[in-house]
């Protein structure tokens, strides 16, 4: 199957491509598409890996599936486009990066991360497409075991690199990362459900920076 993605990642996860999970995955995702309004875009559901080459990659921050409002999803996880209203969520991460960081967020600043995605910040959503307002509809299709594989080529391809989870659910998915080569930090989700639990305060954003610096990797301009 000829999987349009970017070539690190296309080689990364070659395996995949030909297995029953995928095909069905590919089928069931085509036929939703043309049944019902599913968000991202189609040419935005690799978003991630394409703007997060494989080789480039140096902090990866895990979602669960994409916003499943008009306008919100373009494929980055937390992440919506320009002119876009920020969701709960991603106020939340900018607060705790500028308490964290020491920097104050600009005002009128957007949403759209993909700047980070471009110093090599992979914003992964487990499942990579959803349905109008139906949050988690495309969960248990085969999504989550293409991303664990993701995470996994990762984990086993690569050294030094820093894993964000936050959250039961990305704990339990980042479960099987190497601690001893990389660097995983966990907290509750920035959702304002719980992010007074311990998102607030949990200072990820200065820690990835100096782990990264003590690796000789350069850090991330977070704001």
């Amino acid at each position: 199957m000829n999987v349009k993605i970017e070539q690190g990642w296309k080689e990364a996860l070659s395996s995949e491509w030909t297995k029953d999970y995928f095909v069905r995955l590919t089928e069931y995702v085509r036929e939703r598409y043309r049944q019902t309004q599913v968000y991202p875009l189609p040419s935005q559901i690799f978003a991630a890996f394409d703007a997060t080459p494989f080789d480039k990659v140096k902090v990866v921050i895990l979602g669960q599936d994409p916003y499943h409002g008009p306008g919100q999803a373009h494929g980055l996880c937390f992440s919506v486009p320009d002119g876009v209203a920020l969701p709960p969520s991603l106020l939340n991460i900018f607060k705790e990066m500028s308490t964290d960081l020491g920097e104050p967020v600009a005002p009128g600043r957007g949403g759209n991360l993909g700047y980070l995605c471009e110093q090599g910040v992979l914003l992964l959503n487990s499942t990579l497409t959803v349905e109008a307002h139906k949050a988690g509809s495309h969960q248990g299709k085969g999504w989550e075991e293409l991303t664990d594989a993701a995470i996994r080529a990762l984990n086993d391809g690569r050294e030094h690199l820093v894993f964000l989870l936050w959250g039961s659910y990305a704990i339990r998915k980042g479960a099987f990362i190497d601690r001893d080569k990389h660097l995983v930090l966990e907290s509750p989700h920035p959702s304002p459900l719980s992010a007074h639990r311990g998102f607030f305060g949990n200072r990820h954003f200065s820690k990835a920076n100096a782990y990264l610096e003590a690796n000789g990797i350069e850090p991330i301009r977070w704001l």
